[in-house]
């Protein structure tokens, strides 16, 4: 499975790498940027099968449901309940608290639509489950996946928030 994604992602799609996976990591936040098509949960299925790397991402609970349930959690999908009542980055840490490995992936805009700013449920997420933030650029212009180190986030959220910014300067996602 893995020559053919290579063979689909390099020949095929003509994409590139830039940084390295941080396999050596059991659990991280990886935010992926900018999530503008729904295309990116292709490249990043794709992407996961190159680097043969479990990756995983919340979803609603509603999805985990049949029929379509064993198709989330097969992707690496984690549920989780979004209600308003609920503590989402409580939850989601306990995730990490639970098992042995767990990389979650997500968007920090929060919807495959052009934002003005991030939402923060990641930032807060990694700083709760005290994990790192590796930074995932899906840049389309380029044709290339870009991926930080990892980075512990710091008491000082504004000026890690300048830093992820400037990663992810010049970076163009998918329009349709």
């Amino acid at each position: 499975m893995q020559q053919i994604a290579k063979f689909i992602y390099f020949k095929i799609l003509g994409w590139k790498l830039n940084g390295e996976f941080p396999s050596h990591l059991d659990k991280f936040v990886a935010i992926v940027v900018p999530h503008t098509s729904w295309w990116d949960f292709l490249l990043g299925l794709l992407i996961r099968a190159v680097w043969q790397e479990e990756i995983n991402y919340i979803g609603k609970k509603s999805l985990f449901k049949p029929p379509f349930g064993w198709f989330f959690r097969w992707t690496g999908g984690a549920p989780i309940d979004r209600t308003k009542n609920s503590d989402t980055v409580k939850a989601t840490a306990q995730i990490f608290s639970e098992r042995k490995k767990f990389r979650l992936a997500l968007s920090p805009e929060g919807t495959r639509k052009k934002v003005e700013k991030w939402k923060t449920g990641f930032y807060f997420i990694a700083k709760t489950a005290n994990v790192p933030i590796v930074l995932v650029a899906f840049d389309y212009g380029k044709k290339e996946i870009k991926l930080s180190e990892p980075l512990i986030p710091t008491e000082d959220k504004d000026a890690d928030f300048i830093k992820y910014h400037a990663f992810f300067e010049g970076v163009v996602g998918k329009h349709l």
